[in-house]
């Protein structure tokens, strides 16, 4: 007999967990109800049940003008508790050192975070950048630095409009107006791989792609390494290389 696709009587479960992780994406700037009812597809007044029972656990919590949620105190405790070992790192971790070992360079493991890419993991090969400014739970905003910029690809336009008109300001201090955003977006997902050159390190370059890391979420691998250790040719071979070891996905970049 086949298992069912859904465990039985957990629907009320799901749909909590799906307003989670809408609450996530939206964490810096908040999501209002009308938005999390578009983007659920549920009724109302499911959303608004739901959302009044993860505010009174504190998963989830309300601006003080009541038109915006965010998580919740709670939520961020399960979040930091669970950084003390990631399952993700803790499967990529031999492909990581793999790949560092192959390569010689710098590997990175980062999963977006709402507008943000964080860094899970790292892993240094025998030529190692001193200069780079990614630490293991650093943030940074989608599309600056090479797994990030595959993160973006991956998204819809949409999407990225909306993320662009939020940090305008931050990207143009990156050195990134719209226009310039958009075409490293056009040129990653025509390449299927994010290829970068100064964008974060003056001196440095990166080759970054993305898996499937769950059934809803996708992470991104890359490297990083100087400038003189990746010209074209070397980039293409690191994009290669990513390709054939990185777990296969249909959105991945």
């Amino acid at each position: 007999m086949d298992e069912p696709r859904e465990t039985a009587g957990a629907q009320s479960l799901r749909r909590a967990l799906q307003l989670l992780r809408l609450l996530a994406e939206h964490h810096e700037e908040g999501i209002k109800l009308t938005e999390v009812i578009a983007a659920s597809g549920l009724e109302r007044s499911t959303v608004h049940r739901l959302l009044s029972c993860l505010t009174e656990e504190q998963f989830a919590e309300r601006d003080p003008d009541g038109k915006a949620y965010r998580l919740g105190i709670d939520a961020m405790q399960l979040g930091f508790a669970s950084m003390r070992r990631v399952p993700l790192v803790d499967s990529c971790r031999a492909l990581m050192q793999k790949l560092a070992r192959m390569s010689g360079d710098t590997v990175f493991l980062v999963i977006r975070q709402g507008d943000y890419c964080v860094c899970l993991h790292r892993e240094e090969g025998h030529f190692p950048v001193k200069v780079f400014t990614t630490d293991v739970g650093g943030r940074r905003l989608l599309g600056l630095g090479a797994g990030g910029l595959a993160l973006m690809a991956a998204l819809s336009d949409a999407e990225i409009d909306r993320i662009l008109e939020r940090h305008t300001a931050e990207y143009a201090q990156a050195g990134f107006t719209r226009e310039r955003m958009k075409q490293a977006v056009k040129r990653t997902r025509s390449a299927g791989h994010a290829d970068i050159v100064d964008t974060l390190t003056e001196g440095v370059s990166g080759v970054g792609r993305t898996f499937a890391a769950s059934a809803t979420t996708l992470a991104a691998i890359s490297f990083g390494a100087i400038t003189p250790r990746l010209p074209p040719a070397r980039k293409k071979e690191m994009a290669q290389l990513l390709k054939a070891q990185l777990p296969r996905s249909e959105s991945a970049a």
